[in-house]
Order: structure tokens, then C-alpha cells, then sequence
């Protein structure tokens, strides 16, 4: 998953107390560092990078931690105290994540044997306030990590920002095609796509449909046939869509050469992530639904009608979330369902629901979509799976991106024999009245990104990495509360912004 990533960790001291201090600060970081690595509960690899001593010393480790670029990150830790002038320079040179660790070698006090040299020589509690007010006084974005480095409570909260690390330098690079523009008349997804580059590294191309097109008719139909018999065998199925000649099997095979030039296509450009658009089809003879489900489970980002920010955010949840058990999908909310305090969102889309999400197997259906293509079109229909989960959206106000994120609740929803597609039923936190409407205020889209594994503190360590602003709506918001976040937060960007 992240094999080809590194996180450095580099300690801090000062050459006051002799060589001799500085070798057990040393042995001392080593056998944190291969402690971590062997706990089995961090993500990507430690690397021990030394004791730096100097601002000489403190700027050539940021440095070279800038331009390697398997590194994704940086973890500081201050043994004893090193002097806060000395990270200066590193600290302005650094543009890798940071993540400060406030521990210390041992995990409690040696009452009986403490000495003058043993002070001196473990002064985390002094030197990481040291440390920690310049990069305040920087105004340096950074997660802090309060605890014992052998702590599961510890590992597991620097793990999560590994995740969002590794997401963010994957998102450094990230190439969004989109085939056709957005729907017309519709703001929310669209957006300053050169500031998106500048702020989050998104880079997003128009690709003409036409170009796919190429690659459509290019699909052979011996790899046709083989991704069919893949789908017969993986999902449940009528044995009347196996009839090859009917109009159904006929849906499915064109999905099946659609999926194919999708995905030749996107590897070709390196894209991690597209965008489609019903009004902008070209040769399909239906919306490349089923292509996207499945696209979107192998890790490709999916925004509907050309919203790219979405499929943006959907390719970094996916990232981040890698190797975790519940899985994650775009959603677009649909309906609403009045029932009380169970009072809920029926999230759904024509088809582009992420198959990961499913409750149980999901099941190849092909049937009428009057949207885009007035035409039978293949999907797979399923039900989400019960459980606790974030949306996220950004947003562009102007002058600035928001994240938007809300916790929600997924619950079992009635079948719907009418409305053949993939779909979830979800109560957002506190409930639908606050929920919604906080989520309204805040100029949330109908699109989110969406996730079971995902916890508000992985989108608040991917926020403060961004650099961009961001509000929670949970079981705690009151509509009052929020505004009042809203209005702060309106008037600290604006000042921001002047003040530039």
C-alpha cells in the first residue's frame, strides 16, 4: 500500500552537555524509531535521520527531507532541550508535512535514581514547548502528538497522519480528466481550478470525448468477452443477461468495452482520477455507469457531471483508507425521508455508486435511465452496509476552499423495486433538521466523498496540510454555535487575505 513511502524522524538537542549526552540521545531515538516500525501499527516506514544539533544541521535534514521524494513527511521529537532559534531556517525551508512528537524515552519517572544528569539529558517536557512555540510563532502548520512512543493510543493517532500524508504527496501529482464540462448552470462543482493546483496540487484537463471514443472502438472483443465473463462471475446476476444477442447482454458488453477504454485511458495519462457528464456522451450508448462503480473501487476518483473537486477528494479517500476494511464512495443526496428522529437522506446517483460500500454482493442489473441517454443501461444495484462514517466536500468561496465534513450515521433502508441503483440511507449528525441545515450554511455540495473508516481527525490533519479552512458538523453542532463559526472564520480569511 504505502511501500514506496518514508516518514523521517528527527530529534532534537544541542551539543551543551558534551558528546556523551549526545550518543545516548542517539541510541536512544534509534530504539524508538525500530520500536514504531515494529509495533505492526504504522502504515509507512520510520527513518531515523539523526540528532540534529545546529540551524546548519536542522536545514540540510529539511532540505534534503524536501527533495527525496519518497519522503512524505517529517516527525520532530526534542530529547532535551534544543534551542528554538536553531529550527529557524529548517522550519522555513520545510514544505513536507509536520508532525510533532511529544514523548520522551522513558515512561515514568526513576524516583529512586534520579540524578542532575538524568534531568539534563530528558528534558522533552522542556524543549518540545521550545520547539513548539516557533513554529507557532512561524504560523506553521503541524499535527501534535501527546504520549509514550510505545503507546497504541500514540501510534495509532501518528498512523492517521501518515495516511493523510501519504494521500496528500499523492495528491501532488494528481491529474483529473474530465470528459465534458460541468452540467449547465450549476456552480457548486465547479471552481478556480489554477488555485486548486496552487493550494491542493490537483491538476484538471478537459479530455474531448472523442479521444475516449478512440479508445472505445479500439477495445477488442476477445477482452470484451473476458471482462463480461468477470462480471458474470462476480456478481449475482439474472441468467437471462448471460443470452448474448438481447438487448441486455448487449448493455453489458458495451459496458464491459467502456470500462476497458476508461481505464487504458486513464493509466495512459497517469490520471488518478475523471469526470463525466450525461449530456456529453459521444459513441457510449450509455452512461459509463457500471465503469465507474468499478473504477472507483480500484482507486480512481469519480465526480458526476464534471465535478471535479469531488472525484478529487473521492481518489484521496481512497488513499488514505487503503487496506481498511469498510470501504468508500461517492454519493450525491437525493431524497429525503421525514421520520422523526429517523429522519434521513437517501443517497443515491443514476448509477456511479462505489460497489465498497456494499451491504451484500451486488447484483448486475440492466434497466431504463431516461437521464442523458434514453436508454437501458447496466449497473450494479446494491444497499449500503450499516455504520458510522464521514462526508466531505470542498467547496470554493472565492476566496478560499472549505472542507466540509459531517458525521453520519448509515441505516438499513426499504428496498426500492422502483428505483433500481445503489444507494445509502443515512442520518447526518446531530440529525437531519441540524444536520442539514448547518451543511446548507456552510454552502455544502449535493456531491460528498464518503467513507466508513475515516474519522473527523484524519479530514482535520488532511485540512491543516492543506492549509485550508474547515468545519465539522457532528453530534455536538447547534445551529447558533455554527453560525457564529461561520461568521469568525468569514471575517479571520478576509483579514488573511488583506493583510497578504
Amino acid at each position: 500500500m504505502f511501500d514506496n513511502y518514508e516518514v523521517w524522524f528527527v530529534t532534537g538537542a544541542q551539543l551543551l552537555y558534551g558528546g556523551d549526552a549526545v550518543v545516548k540521545v542517539d541510541a536512544h531515538s534509534g530504539a524508538m524509531v525500530k520500536g514504531l516500525n515494529d509495533s505492526g501499527r504504522l502504515p509507512v516506514k520510520v527513518v531515523y535521520k539523526g540528532t540534529v544539533n545546529s540551524s546548519k544541521e536542522v536545514t540540510a535534514a529539511f532540505k534534503a527531507a524536501n527533495n527525496d521524494d519518497k519522503c512524505i513527511g517529517v516527525i520532530t521529537w526534542m530529547h532535551t532541550f534544543s534551542p528554538a532559534k536553531m529550527w529557524i531556517h529548517g522550519l522555513q525551508a520545510l514544505n513536507k508535512p509536520l508532525l510533532h512528537f511529544h514523548t520522551q524515552f522513558n515512561s515514568e519517572i526513576p524516583w529512586d535514581t534520579m540524578d542532575m544528569d538524568f534531568m539534563n539529558l530528558n528534558q522533552s517536557a522542556h524543549g518540545d514547548r521550545k520547539f513548539g512555540h516557533m513554529v507557532t510563532r512561524m504560523r506553521k502548520n503541524r499535527k501534535v502528538v501527546v504520549g509514550h512512543w510505545q503507546d497504541a493510543a500514540a501510534q495509532d493517532k501518528i498512523a492517521i497522519w501518515m495516511r493523510v500524508a501519504a494521500a496528500w504527496a499523492d495528491s501532488q501529482d494528481m491529474l483529473i480528466l474530465r470528459f465534458g464540462d460541468q452540467m449547465n448552470n450549476v456552480a457548486v462543482t465547479d471552481g478556480d481550478k489554477v488555485a486548486a493546483e496552487q493550494v491542493m496540487g490537483y491538476h484538471v484537463d478537459y479530455c474531448p470525448v472523442n479521444d475516449l471514443m478512440k479508445y472505445y472502438h479500439a477495445v477488442s472483443d476477445a477482452d470484451t468477452k473476458a471482462l463480461v465473463a468477470d462480471y458474470f462471475k462476480e456478481y449475482d446476476h439474472s441468467p437471462a443477461l448471460e443470452t448474448p444477442g438481447t438487448e441486455a447482454y448487449t448493455k453489458v458488453w458495451n459496458s464491459a468495452k467502456a470500462e476497458i477504454a476508461l481505464r487504458r485511458l486513464l493509466k495512459e495519462t497517469g490520471a488518478k482520477a475523471f469526470t463525466t457528464n450525461f449530456n456529453d456522451l459521444g459513441d457510449f450508448d450509455q452512461i459509463p455507469g457500471l465503469a465507474s462503480q468499478r473504477l472507483m473501487s480500484e482507486g480512481y476518483g469519480f465526480g458526476a457531471e464534471g465535478d471535479w473537486k469531488t472525484a478529487a477528494l473521492v481518489r484521496t479517500t481512497w488513499f488514505m483508507s487503503q487496506g481498511m476494511p469498510k470501504g468508500c464512495s461517492f454519493l450525491e443526496d437525493y431524497t429525503l425521508n421525514f421520520d422523526g428522529d429517523r429522519s434521513a437522506i437517501l443517497q443515491a446517483h443514476m448509477l456511479e455508486i462505489c460497489p465498497m460500500i456494499a451491504a451484500t454482493k451486488p447484483r448486475l442489473e440492466v434497466h431504463r435511465l431516461s437521464i442523458g441517454i434514453d436508454s437501458e443501461t447496466a449497473r450494479l444495484v446494491f444497499t449500503s452496509k450499516p455504520g458510522t462514517g464521514t462526508a466531505a466536500t470542498v467547496v470554493d468561496l472565492g476566496n478560499r476552499f472549505r472542507l466540509i465534513v459531517n458525521k453520519v450515521e448509515c441505516i438499513e433502508s426499504k428496498p426500492l423495486p422502483k428505483l433500481p441503483v445503489a444507494s445509502a440511507l443515512w442520518i447526518p449528525m446531530p440529525n437531519l433538521e441540524v444536520g442539514a441545515a448547518a451543511w446548507i450554511l456552510a454552502g455544502g455540495t449535493h456531491h460528498t466523498s464518503f467513507s466508513y473508516d475515516l474519522t473527523v481527525e484524519y479530514w482535520e490533519d488532511w485540512a491543516d496540510i492543506a492549509g485550508i479552512e474547515m468545519v465539522v458538523i457532528d453530534e455536538d453542532t447547534t445551529i447558533s454555535g455554527f453560525k457564529k463559526e461561520l461568521r469568525c472564520n468569514e471575517v479571520y480569511y478576509m483579514l488573511n487575505k488583506a493583510l497578504q
